[in-house]
């Protein structure tokens, strides 16, 4: 399974106040809100933690079928600059993610031998997601579709038959990506 998850950080800068109360209390465990709030950068931590939980939840999804909020439940833990852990139950997601002063990128997947197919770009349009869609349409035939179930996790199919892979596209302001594991 794979997952990602973008941060546009100027939007979340104007559409976000993780400062008010209650917010860290009902997104992070008490770990995290403890490195969140030792942290250099605060701000950026916030939403490098919202990354991974986000991209980590994907790839949960797509293996259980079921959808939730509880962002609690997943705990993350800083590897090293760019990579992390996410653990939900007993389930173990690796991330990477790619962090700029204008975004935050995370891959998550569950950190076996995987081939990946990613892109990143900026997106040139209010339809972020026909953008998204259409470049991620461009690795595959003309007659791809996405159909989503009917708990609303999508699903690649050509021709009618459902392609085995994991894929995730993820998009946020003016920022778009996904990543397909074969």
């Amino acid at each position: 399974m794979i997952g990602n998850d973008i941060v546009d950080l100027n939007l979340a800068k104007t559409e976000s106040n993780w400062r008010r109360k209650g917010f860290l209390e009902k997104q992070f465990t008490d770990f995290e809100i403890k490195e969140i709030l030792s942290s250099v950068n605060p701000f950026m931590q916030v939403w490098l933690f919202w990354s991974m939980k986000e991209a980590a939840y994907k790839c949960y999804t797509q293996e259980y079928q079921k959808r939730f909020f509880a962002p609690k439940k997943f705990s993350c833990k800083i590897v090293s600059n760019s990579k992390g852990i996410v653990q939900i139950e007993d389930e173990i997601y690796l991330t990477k993610s790619t962090i700029t002063e204008n975004y935050i990128h995370t891959i998550a997947n569950e950190g076996k031998g995987l081939n990946l197919t990613s892109d990143f770009f900026l997106i040139e349009t209010n339809k972020a997601s026909s953008f998204v869609r259409e470049k991620l349409f461009s690795n595959f035939s003309s007659q791809t579709k996405i159909i989503k179930n009917k708990i609303g996790i999508p699903s690649l199919y050509l021709n009618k038959k459902k392609l085995d892979l994991s894929f995730s596209i993820s998009y946020h302001g003016n920022y778009g990506g996904f990543v397909i594991q074969e």
